[in-house]
C-alpha cells in the first residue's frame, strides 16, 4: 500500500504520486523517480511502448510505459536500477500508470522524458 512503512526520502514525487492514488486523481503531469522491480514485454498493440515496473520512495508500484515509436527505447534497462521520470499518471488499482514519457511532435501536451544511466530518453 503506498506511503505505508516506507519514507518518501528526496523525491517530493512520491508522495504526490501516494496521494493521487489514495483519491483516484488522474491525468496530470508529474516528475518523479523509482527502482525497477520489473520488465515487461513491449506493448505492439498500436503505438509501440516499452515497459516496466518501477516501485518509488512510498513503495507505490507503477507500470511505465514508454512510447518507443516517438522516443528512444532506454537502453540497457535492469532491475534493481534506478530512472527518473516526468510524465503523465493515470490511476489504477496496481498503483497507476506513467506514460506521455516523450516529446509531442505536435506540440500540444507537455514533453515528458526518463533518464536512466546519466542519459535522457526524451
Amino acid at each position: 500500500m503506498p506511503g505505508q512503512g516506507k519514507g518518501y526520502g528526496a523525491d517530493p514525487g512520491a508522495q504526490v504520486l501516494a496521494s493521487a492514488f489514495d483519491s483516484h486523481r488522474s491525468d496530470f503531469q508529474v516528475q518523479g523517480s523509482g527502482r525497477v522491480v520489473r520488465l515487461l514485454a513491449d506493448d505492439d498493440d498500436g503505438s509501440r511502448h516499452q515497459r516496466f515496473i518501477i516501485e518509488t520512495a512510498s513503495g507505490q508500484t507503477l507500470l511505465v510505459a514508454h512510447n518507443i515509436d516517438l522516443a528512444p527505447r532506454v537502453a540497457a534497462l535492469e532491475m534493481g536500477d534506478r530512472v527518473e521520470f516526468n510524465g503523465e499518471y493515470a490511476w489504477n488499482a496496481k498503483g497507476g500508470v506513467i506514460h506521455w514519457t516523450h516529446h509531442d511532435p505536435q506540440g500540444r501536451h507537455v514533453s515528458g522524458w526518463i533518464k536512466h544511466g546519466g542519459r535522457s530518453y526524451q
